[in-house]
């Protein structure tokens, strides 16, 4: 056994360990809870724009994106642009001719303006609509039909019945060996009387909710356990969803 498989067999062996570990993962749980009332997640930037997630996730992400080397990532929910310009400047550096497609019911002037002169919207297309209308399903279906390899991130609406419907709408886009990953599944372990403000999910309400029903509905996906088990500090734990068929 090389040195390099060595490590990655002790890489594996310790984050089997972690996902065990109900003590760190209550620790991390406790940090999710009390750095959201601060707005933890807003405090970061990639390239300029914010990106309103932890950064455990996103290095998750770039894990992924390399292992998996995608041509087109379509991500739902775009907000400031941060991942988008993230996902693009990733795809940049592995230099084929990557594409990151952002959808959003309503991406605002000042949003779209500033990622619109971003360096990297050379690799950005965006799309404003409802994500899961036929219309725009389409389209994006239509620019999937030139790609190899692509993966889809849902981060929009986080209401069961929406979040199943992307599953339903964006998950079959997923290569084999790529991945889906479903974002703010967190909302299910959250205490239940924890405050939403005006949004409406909550617990049983919410993306894992919805992840659990589509894995019953269809054997092409897995739940990759390995990847919120290392992060721990994760919004979608249960969410790295992995193309097996």
């Amino acid at each position: 056994m090389s040195e390099i498989e060595k490590f990655e067999l002790e890489k594996n062996e310790n984050i089997a360990k972690l996902g065990k570990n109900e003590k760190t993962k209550k620790i991390a749980l406790d940090f999710l809870l009390e750095s959201a009332k601060d707005k933890y997640t807003y405090n970061f930037s990639w390239m300029g724009r914010p990106i309103i997630a932890f950064p455990q996730d996103m290095i998750a992400m770039q894990e992924l994106i390399w292992k998996v080397q995608p041509d087109l990532i379509i991500e739902t929910g775009v907000a400031h642009g941060g991942s988008i310009v993230y996902y693009a400047s990733l795809l940049e550096l592995i230099g084929n001719n990557g594409l990151v497609v952002g959808i959003d019911i309503d991406i605002r002037k000042h949003n779209r303006d500033l990622i619109e002169s971003h360096p990297m919207m050379k690799r950005i297309q965006l799309i404003e609509g409802p994500s899961t209308g036929k219309e725009i399903v389409d389209q994006v279906k239509q620019i999937a039909k030139t790609k190899k390899k692509i993966m889809v991130c849902l981060d929009s609406n986080h209401t069961h019945t929406h979040v199943l419907e992307e599953l339903r709408q964006y998950a079959p886009l997923v290569t084999k060996e790529s991945y889906c990953v479903v974002f703010d599944t967190a909302v299910e372990d959250m205490p239940i009387d924890y405050d939403w403000g005006p949004r409406k999910w909550g617990k049983g309400n919410n993306p894992k909710t919805a992840v659990w029903q589509y894995i019953n509905e269809t054997d092409n996906f897995e739940i990759d356990h390995s990847v919120h088990n290392k992060l721990l500090i994760t919004v979608a734990p249960e969410g790295f969803l992995k193309r097996v068929k």
